[in-house]
């Protein structure tokens, strides 16, 4: 086992005394590795990211296990507490919302403007016109802006499809799903939200409309039922608070006419015209009464968020120091010069003899 590491050791001070020997072709290497380095980290555009933290309520409903067991089986990712059991859409859905097609159209028409440039700008137009890349992206990009071209000819020429949307706009959506990211932390149910753009006040600009976006459809989500159980009851009480009126002006105007007059007749119509009166003054109260139990109902089952960090523009860019590009190319030369010093150098010899 000794004779082993004492080996191995021999072997790697060997490797090591081959590599300065050629010390010359090691610095070859690193330089032009670093060379190489240094042009795609100034080609690389800088990304920055902004976040937000939210905090949601979450549906009553638990199964009646004790706090302890369900704390350890959130602590493993599970959820037993059967606390979003009243909901199809819970939080660990929200990611997938942010990923849906229809969520990402919607943004295309979001206002932004840039941190150097206040003019306002739809955020589709922002990535569209002014998203750089860097120079090996620009064969790819020409290719693909020929194919635009072609496919828009041909889509102006066809008729509109409620299930098809264009190829550019298909593109854009892939594009800006790519620039959002959502979590959900199992144990805490707290939603991270972070977007990633080249101008950092678009990122934060973004983040804040993800935030409310996300807040204005689970409560649309969640209400849709009782919204439509309060207009069907706004509705009705609309129209009986009308026939309640109408048999209101009747009866009185009934009344008026007829004071001196005797005849049962004229009283029986009388109290025939009260106690229709009467029922539609029952009818009214009481669907005004389920209207503003309706309207409970909509309170109630809109959700809270709670704002634990709201989206501040970041001044450090997220995406990957053009430093340590660098250095990690210079590594990458070190370890060729390694490669060409053990295998390369040996193949040329074999292959020249």
């Amino acid at each position: 086992m000794e004779e082993n590491k004492i080996s191995h050791e021999i072997d790697l001070l060997k490797l090591a005394g081959k590599v300065l020997k050629e010390w010359k072709t090691l610095l070859l290497f690193i330089l032009c590795s670093m060379a190489i380095g240094i042009i795609v980290a100034l080609s690389t555009p800088k990304e920055y990211s902004a976040n937000v933290l939210l905090a949601p309520e979450l549906s009553s409903g638990g199964l009646g296990l004790s706090n302890n067991l369900e704390d350890m089986a959130s602590s493993f990712g599970f959820d037993i507490s059967g606390k979003s059991s009243m909901d199809a859409i819970y939080p660990e859905l929200y990611p997938d919302i942010f990923q849906s097609t229809d969520f990402l159209l919607g943004l295309f028409n979001t206002p932004v403007r840039l941190k150097d440039n206040p003019t306002i700008r739809s955020y589709k137009d922002h990535i569209q016109n002014e998203t750089k890349f860097p120079f090996w992206d620009y064969p790819k990009l020409w290719v693909a802006n020929l194919l635009k071209k072609k496919t828009s000819t041909s889509e102006q020429a066809g008729q509109k499809d409620r299930f098809k949307i264009s190829k550019i706009d298909y593109d854009l959506c892939n594009a800006i799903s790519k620039k959002i990211l959502c979590n959900i932390d199992k144990k805490t149910s707290v939603i991270s939200i972070s977007v990633s753009d080249q101008d950092p006040l678009v990122a934060a600009i973004m983040a804040d409309t993800l935030q409310n976006r996300l807040q204005t459809y689970i409560t649309n989500y969640r209400t849709q039922k009782a919204r439509a159980d309060m207009n069907y009851y706004k509705a009705l009480t609309v129209k009986a608070k009308q026939d309640y009126e109408k048999a209101r002006r009747t009866y009185g105007g009934y009344a008026d006419a007829n004071t001196d007059i005797i005849l049962e007749s004229f009283k029986a119509k009388q109290e025939d015209l009260e106690n229709d009166m009467q029922l539609k003054y029952n009818a009214y109260t009481s669907l005004n009464t389920q209207l503003q139990a309706a309207k409970a109902k909509v309170q109630e089952r809109t959700p809270a968020f709670t704002i634990l960090q709201k989206p501040i523009m970041p001044y450090i860019a997220s995406s990957m120091p053009r430093s340590l590009m660098v250095i990690f190319f210079m590594l990458v030369g070190f370890f060729l010069d390694v490669l060409w010093i053990l295998y390369g150098k040996n193949y040329l010899k074999k292959k020249k003899s």
